[in-house]
């Protein structure tokens, strides 16, 4: 595919990295750089660096080269199985697995271990993302559920869209909270200034968080959330927009804070009304041995 843009007087002198990345591509700016590295993107008819700057009237044209297809092959990775029966299965997903295959990660999946493991998921959502009902972010650990048949699939979906079920995180954030309860109700969209990420927006999807706090600490607060809506990086995006961010979130936070990579955010309680037998399922998951060691180490502070 490739697309044409004319240089508009109020653009004259911006980097031609920076240009497109104003064009709504959801390209990262790392992206456009390297496509602009590769020749794919075209100055006038030539090749460019990052640094060029555009005038008005230039031409600027980007060919996005065509993805190959993924195919997902089922991989022996270790799971964390919580829940099983013919229908659903849920799992403990550990912090670094991706739910499922995409351009980067093409295999170590969870839906390549869900495949080595039960072979039988739904196929509403396709080749690449079989049995998948909603996702929780790389570096997020705990529960998740997965349809092993489309009949399951279509119930559980059906019950996020009415909200049905209940998903209970565990989030250690900066600052000390001073009220016990609260509900951040704030839409979230995609991040007009950096496309890879979401923010609050005024055009954004509804997105409602609801949480209480569960101990302080001198400089940070454990607190329970509760997902009304299951916006993409919801809880991450909504606590850090009332300046209570979670701890070692590289996207919304301060970088290792601890001297680690763990991004303190963990999916502990999934309940959900079972599509086949209509009893309510509740599984529990603790907290990773990381997390806990955390929160030892600001309660020894505390005394």
């Amino acid at each position: 595919m490739i697309q044409r843009w004319i240089v508009a007087e109020e653009q004259q002198g911006v980097r031609i990295d920076k240009f497109l990345n104003e064009q709504n591509l959801e390209l990262s700016r790392s992206r456009i750089q390297d496509l602009i590295k590769n020749g794919m993107v075209k100055w006038n008819g030539m090749n460019c660096k990052s640094n060029a700057k555009v005038k008005t009237g230039d031409e600027v044209t980007l060919e996005i080269p065509e993805e190959e297809p993924l195919s997902v092959l089922p991989e022996p990775v270790a799971l964390d199985i919580r829940y099983e029966d013919q229908d659903v299965i849920v799992v403990n997903k550990s912090k670094g697995m991706v739910v499922h295959p995409s351009a980067g990660h093409t295999s170590g999946t969870l839906v390549n271990a869900l495949l080595y493991h039960c072979h039988d998921l739904s196929g509403i959502n396709g080749v690449l993302r079989p049995g998948i009902v909603h996702r929780i972010d790389k570096d997020t650990t705990g529960l998740l559920v997965v349809a092993k048949n489309d009949a399951a699939h279509r119930d559980l979906v059906k019950q996020l869209q009415e909200k049905q079920v209940q998903r209970l995180y565990y989030a250690l954030v900066h600052g000390v909270i001073g009220h016990e309860f609260g509900t951040i109700d704030a839409p979230i969209g995609r991040d007009e200034k950096d496309r890879q990420k979401m923010a609050v927006v005024a055009n954004g999807k509804e997105a409602r968080t609801h949480f209480r706090v569960m101990e302080r600490f001198h400089e940070f607060s454990l607190v329970e959330c509760r997902l009304e809506t299951g916006r993409t990086h919801q809880i991450r995006v909504h606590m850090q927009y009332i300046h209570h961010p979670v701890a070692g979130d590289p996207k919304y936070s301060y970088r290792k804070p601890f001297g680690s990579d763990a991004q303190l955010l963990h999916a502990h309680q999934l309940s959900f009304i079972h599509p086949r037998t209509e009893k309510k399922i509740t599984v529990d998951a603790p907290l990773p041995p990381e997390f806990e060691a955390v929160l030892a180490s600001l309660r020894s502070e505390m005394r």
